[in-house]
């Protein structure tokens, strides 16, 4: 590589690092808002004693430097399915063809993917609220007045933040990563105004203090690392979002700007509630000079704003994965930018957030409170993320049973510890995280059985193909000029469409195209494996289409590159046939009558078939059809 391409190359590095500071940081970035004055402020808060704050923030110090800077850059980030990463994408990788009607492991593994990706929707509702809430509290820092504005303001910043979904984050998403430059930047300024009333906190990064913390007083001790949690709750989303990214920018912005930062604010806060304890109420605003608040607060907002938008596209992307991969039933999904195919907005999704986001801060009413709401769902999802990368690291890693045990049960030790703190919070909010995820997994659980009965039902109605071809051999049908293409889930039989067609209208097109369209467990298929064709009789062919779980599926254009020699056809002249079935709940073996239920509303509600798949309407003829589950 010449010098000028190096330079080059290393500038679109630095690019795509400052990206990530807007995109992939935003969570963890707003957690110094809330985490110290969770351990030192409030009806459970620890006694501002020396020993005590020295060994919150060791706790702190070695939870971002083990948990982030060890587990996640070194080690989860190397688990990526062709370059994309999250929990979904993890458990396609560890068992490919696992389904949930399996045993053993393989149905394990689908499980516990389904549960970390239910709990990140959770993580998606609540992260909006505490960090848009904990940036507007430091109104009150400035003066009490805005106390009963707090809540009012805070929803008109959300509703704003969703109202913008729409247009796309491809407008605004420059200005993004300067925003949060400017964020670490003046966080790690604050930090060092702080640590200069008190530089001995600094001793806070032998973990000595930390073992002393919990000699001194284990079981509180162990209660604040539900508070302590809060400074790595980012850590999912670093992995989730690395496909946007990639490794190596993802871990330059972490390392260069991100954890200096981070570690800054929280020594400087520290130092501070040694110097003066009643800043405990709000350390953070009270680190910065009185004439610093207001504009202070507009950034913070901003910041929040942003680490918003990261869980929010998250979820879209999430979504996405889940509709695709059978989870979730089809729904609609907007392209919001011509280059960035990771740019999506989900409607149904976007609105459904927003109305639990304003529930909760309704309902909480500070950040506080929904700090207790929080760490439940992303602390579980780390577990199971933690599980799943041992899996991982032994069949792809080819690690002995001993060398994974050996790096994984560390970690294990230590995000249990933390899942088990945060439980200690469901009573006093952690019980919505994981009711939304309870909700979600019966969601997915159910279209994903619902789909599996259906295809069995309709698989034991259908006439397999070798006996249709040669009952149209023995008796040969009318051919009218034009392609039928019979979409089908299952190629080995035949489509009741094609059926009711041939009864009711006794002809068949020259040429008959079966067509079934399949989601592989990687994130993009190649376009040289996009199909496969076979021709079955004369005029009758069966086509696969292949798609990634992030791929946006589009029927009509793998048509146009489809083989000439294969099949010939004029576009305008293809007629599309589809089966829309109308499911009805009955007590025959498969599901509880009452998920049969539920799964028929979703299958009624589901996106149609041709939107999902991008065929003209013009050209589509549906066939309904009653299904008994």
């Amino acid at each position: 590589m010449n010098h000028s391409a190096a330079a080059s190359n290393r500038s679109y590095v630095y690019t795509l690092a400052l990206g990530a500071l807007g995109v992939v940081f935003g969570d963890i970035g707003t957690s110094p808002l809330y985490s110290m004055r969770e351990a030192f402020h409030g009806p459970h808060a620890l006694a501002l004693t020396h020993g005590n704050v020295l060994g919150v923030l060791s706790l702190i110090f070695w939870s971002l430097v083990l948990m982030i800077s060890g587990w996640y850059l070194m080690y989860v980030m190397r688990c990526d399915n062709r370059g994309e990463g999250g929990i979904l994408a993890l458990m396609s990788l560890v068992e490919p063809k696992a389904q949930l009607t399996g045993r053993g492991r393989g149905r394990w593994v689908v499980l516990m993917g389904l549960a970390g990706a239910a709990l990140l929707y959770g993580d998606g509702i609540i992260t909006p609220a505490i960090s848009v809430l904990g940036a507007i509290e430091g109104l009150t820092v400035v003066t009490p007045v805005f106390e009963p504005y707090v809540v009012p303001l805070s929803i008109l910043v959300l509703f704003a933040v969703f109202w913008q979904q729409r247009r796309g984050t491809a407008t605004i998403g420059a200005i993004f990563g300067p925003v949060l430059l400017l964020w670490f930047i003046v966080m790690a300024v604050l930090g060092l105004r702080g640590l200069l009333r008190h530089p001995g906190v600094l001793a806070a990064a032998n973990p000595i203090h930390a073992i002393l913390f919990f000699k001194a007083n284990p079981w509180l001790a162990f209660m604040s690392l539900g508070v302590v949690f809060l400074v790595v709750t980012g850590g999912e989303a670093l992995y989730a979002d690395m496909g946007h990214f990639g490794r190596k920018p993802i871990r330059m912005a972490w390392f260069a700007v991100v954890l200096p930062a981070l570690l800054l604010n929280y020594f400087g806060q520290g130092a501070l509630l040694l110097d003066n304890p009643s800043a405990a109420e709000n350390p953070f605003f009270l680190l910065a000079p009185a004439w610093s608040r207001y504009p202070l607060v507009v950034l913070a907002t901003f910041a929040a704003a942003i680490a918003s938008q990261a869980l929010i596209s998250g979820a879209y992307s999430l979504t996405r994965q889940a509709v695709a991969l059978g989870y979730l039933p089809r729904m609609t999904i907007n392209h919001t930018s011509k280059e960035e195919i990771g740019q999506i907005y989900v409607p149904f999704v976007n609105w459904a957030l927003l109305i639990m986001t304003i529930f909760l801060v309704v309902f909480f009413k500070s950040s506080s409170a929904i700090a207790a709401a929080y760490g439940v769902a992303v602390t579980t999802t780390m577990v199971l993320t933690t599980i799943l990368v041992y899996f991982y690291a032994r069949d792809h890693w080819r690690w002995t049973k001993l060398s994974a045990i050996a790096i994984v049960a560390p970690i294990l030790v230590i995000t249990m510890a933390f899942c088990g703190a945060s439980m200690m919070k469901i009573p006093h909010g952690g019980w919505f995280a994981l009711l939304v995820g309870a909700a979600i997994m019966i969601l997915m659980t159910t279209w994903r059985r619902g789909r599996a009965i259906l295809a069995e039902r309709l698989r034991s109605r259908a006439m397999p193909l070798a006996t249709f071809i040669a009952n149209i051999k023995k008796e040969p049908p009318t051919r009218v000029p034009g392609m039928a293409i019979f979409m089908t889930s299952a190629l080995d039989g035949v489509p009741p469409a094609l059926l009711h067609n041939l009864r009711h209208n006794k002809v068949l097109h020259e040429q008959v195209v079966l067509m079934t369209v399949q989601t592989q467990e990687v994130p993009y298929v190649p376009r040289e494996e996009r199909y496969q064709v076979v021709q079955v009789s004369p005029g009758i062919f069966t086509m696969t289409v292949r798609y990634g779980f992030m791929d946006t599926p589009n029927v009509p254009a793998v048509l146009l590159r489809c083989d000439a020699e294969h099949i010939k056809f004029d576009a305008s002249e293809v007629t599309y046939f589809l089966g829309r079935e109308t499911v009805l709940a009955t007590s025959r073996p498969g599901m509880a009558i009452w998920r049969e239920k539920l799964f028929s509303f979703m299958s009624a509600n589901a996106q149609r078939a041709t939107t999902y798949f991008q065929i003209p309407s013009t050209q589509v003829v549906e066939i309904g059809l009653q299904v008994e589950l």
